[in-house]
């Protein structure tokens, strides 16, 4: 009935859907991240080769949620994906500080191609819950965070496992690319 009922409303009042794409190093959680939004569980993954799509549904606002596979080779492809994005999601393993400066490197030279001009940016500073991560403000600092002047940005500490501050950084998207706080 529940599931009739949804159908009825997004016939009724269809949604606005968005892009999103979901960009990090390997091993990040990127993956963990995306099920974890689409599906509620923890879904046993390996790396991604391309790409995956699911649609994530937030408080009556549709997202086409990209996730792009992180390996060194794979890097190269990610701006075929931009065209049409309203947000960038950066996921990054807060305990990984020996490759920090190469996904702050990823990040701003993402920053500069035209299709994501208009993007926001969210960063998620994954496996908060593991012992020695990255505090998000230490995160801030090493990506040089404050340094960006042209898109909209913010840091969510998170833990993909456990969904832990997920929803509250898809929440403040949602603001962003729809211009309201949604209810």
């Amino acid at each position: 009935m529940g599931a009739l009922m949804s159908k009825m409303w997004f016939m009724l009042f269809p949604a606005k859907e968005y892009k999103i794409v979901v960009v990090g190093l390997d091993n990040a959680g990127k993956t963990t991240t995306l099920y974890k939004l689409h599906l509620g569980e923890v879904v046993t993954t390996h790396p991604t080769i391309g790409s995956n799509v699911e649609e994530v549904v937030y408080k009556n606002i549709r997202f086409e949620v990209w996730d792009l596979g992180g390996q060194d080779r794979l890097r190269t492809s990610w701006a075929t994906y931009y065209r049409g994005t309203h947000a960038v999601i950066v996921v990054i393993d807060s305990t990984d500080r020996a490759r920090i400066s190469i996904i702050k490197n990823e990040l701003f030279k993402l920053l500069l191609h035209e299709d994501l001009q208009s993007a926001v940016v969210l960063v998620f500073a994954n496996k908060q819950d593991l012992k020695d991560a990255m505090t998000p403000a230490e995160i801030t600092d090493a990506l040089s965070l404050h340094s960006i002047k042209n898109h909209d940005w913010h840091i969510q500490a998170c833990c993909a496992l456990t969904g832990e501050g997920l929803y509250d950084g898809l929440g403040w998207i949602a603001q962003r690319v729809t211009g309201t706080v949604p209810s």
